[in-house]
């Protein structure tokens, strides 16, 4: 198989960064060819779907935060996030992250599937899962996060995406497959 350390001859950082480094590496391509290309590096993050049910309703409901984002020109939805710190499993950044953005601890954390985010210049992965058996927990903002927490039907999350309202890949991602595990009944 072709696309691992061994397809690299050599390279340089060109730039490191607090949360990205960037890489221009030399790389023999599947042909044989070679050739440099600028790879974005970052330790990977995990996003977590938080679901609660409330009596007399069907639809779990989903806790969406809406966060400022410059690179994305002011407020987007999301599903809480955040990159893993150095040797931190996947698991223990989503119940980190979850309780740090939404004040909500992940009594269950069930690991839903992990999605390469730009694969064509970063080596960014994104561990996703849905978290249940929610508690209240300390919520923790950093100073440069601007967070709105939001509940709504798992149904109405999913026509927001749909509508185009959700622009976000890891939650767009994270929510069609809780929406498609809390469907199978693996609840």
């Amino acid at each position: 198989m072709t696309g691992g350390p061994e397809d690299r001859m050599g390279g340089e950082r060109v730039y490191r960064g607090r949360v990205i480094h960037v890489d221009l590496d030399r790389v023999r391509f599947p042909d044989g060819s070679t050739g440099e290309l600028e790879m974005v590096r970052h330790p990977g993050a995990s996003a977590v779907v938080p679901l609660t049910t409330r009596e007399g309703t069907s639809q779990p409901i989903v806790t969406l935060v809406r966060q400022y984002r410059y690179a994305a020109g002011g407020y987007i939805w999301e599903i809480p996030a955040g990159k893993l710190d150095a040797g931190e499993p996947p698991e223990d950044c989503a119940r980190r992250e979850l309780e740090e953005e939404t004040g909500l601890r992940a009594g269950r954390l069930e690991a839903l599937s992990h999605i390469h985010t730009t694969p064509g210049f970063t080596d960014e992965v994104i561990h996703l899962f849905v978290a249940l058996e929610l508690a209240p927990g300390r919520l923790s903002h950093e100073p440069n996060e601007f967070i709105e927490l939001h509940e709504r039907p798992l149904e109405e999350v999913m026509a927001m995406v749909v509508g185009g309202e959700i622009t976000d890949a890891k939650t767009i991602c994270a929510l069609a497959l809780a929406d498609r595990w809390w469907s199978e009944g693996r609840r």
